[in-house]
């Protein structure tokens, strides 16, 4: 797998390879093979997917890191993917104590289905998606509220084994929705040992979205975490850090969609994706002509984090934060 041309490779070398940690853990990963979903099935066209075949197994994840980040032991956490059609009861097949897996839920999945699926993996926790509940309630997906995403069942299993969930918030507000905040709140309070990951910072891209999140409301939750992936602000990650408890912010980075080159830029309190490649991700601004230069993703969210995270905090944001809590379930 080749992906770096000599652009990326003087970034890691003169950017990022003087100033990251030995070791990265990234919390936020998609992995899935083609036999995850039934036969016959495709992705639409310009999912990013196709630049890797219509799958993302976990081979090609660690060539991929070898590549990008050559001097250093990554470790992830990953999930599948989750569409409609992927077999849920299917999860990537985690090796050694660097690899850690999540399970999807939707639901629709009684409790039993829930417990035999992490058990069978040793998974520490699950990743629920908006889309499954809204196919379960008929609702429209921006009609859908967190409480829809999980069970009563669901969530009280989860505690009881304080596992951890990768939550992708829903509702056009995001993080600045106060019914989004009312009930990511009440979920810390009432299960307080789940670890509750609000991932991409609670889908906070652009400044208004989190200076509007009453983020300091979180801080008194110790099971209330946040992820940074997709995320390349250095302003938003600063604000984040300013704010929230360092040692509660785990990096991500969403790949394989942060192995496309781009890079996500804020316009009038909204955001874009700005697209090096013909891949229809999010709000996309594609450059069809070819103008820039782009380099990853991946790169971008780390230039990101090495301008706004303290130089003392690095390290945690980077790799410990991620280490203790997973290692931490997995011990249970």
């Amino acid at each position: 797998m080749k992906l770096l041309n000599e652009r990326d490779r003087r970034i890691y070398r003169e950017e990022l390879a003087p100033r990251l940690p030995a070791r990265i853990f990234d919390a936020h990963v998609h992995v899935f093979d083609r036999d995850f979903f039934p036969p016959g099935f495709t992705f639409p066209p310009r999912t990013c997917y196709h630049k890797f075949g219509g799958a993302f197994p976990l081979p090609l994840w660690r060539e991929a890191m070898k590549e990008l980040l050559p001097e250093q032991e990554v470790w992830l956490n990953c999930f599948s993917t989750p569409r409609r059609e992927i077999d849920r009861d299917r999860m990537p097949e985690v090796k050694g104590p660097r690899e850690f897996v999540m399970a999807l839920v939707s639901p629709a999945d009684p409790v039993e289905k829930v417990k035999q699926r992490i058990e069978s993996a040793r998974a520490v926790g699950v990743k629920p998606y908006l889309n499954y509940a809204a196919e379960l309630y008929g609702k429209k997906s921006g009609e859908v509220e967190i409480f829809d995403m999980l069970t009563p069942e669901q969530l009280a299993y989860l505690d009881e084994k304080a596992l951890a969930v990768t939550l992708h918030i829903p509702r056009a507000g995001r993080f600045a929705d106060p019914l989004n905040q009312r009930q990511m709140r009440e979920l810390c309070e009432k299960y307080p040992h789940i670890k509750f990951i609000f991932a991409h910072i609670g889908r906070a891209y652009f400044m208004r979205n989190i200076r509007e999140s009453n983020l300091e409301e979180f801080v008194q939750y110790p099971n209330a975490f946040f992820d940074t992936a997709m995320v390349n602000s250095a302003e938003i990650l600063k604000y984040l850090c300013d704010r929230f408890p360092a040692e509660r912010i785990l990096f991500g980075t969403d790949t394989p969609i942060a192995l496309l080159r781009g890079k996500s830029v804020e316009i009038n309190d909204q955001y874009a994706y700005l697209m090096g490649e013909n891949y229809a991700v999010g709000t996309s601004i594609i450059d069809t002509e070819g103008a820039v230069e782009f380099t990853f993703f991946f790169y971008e969210q780390l230039r990101g984090l090495l301008a706004g995270v303290p130089e003392g905090d690095l390290e945690k944001v980077l790799f410990t934060n991620a280490h203790q809590l997973f290692t931490g379930i997995r011990a249970q």
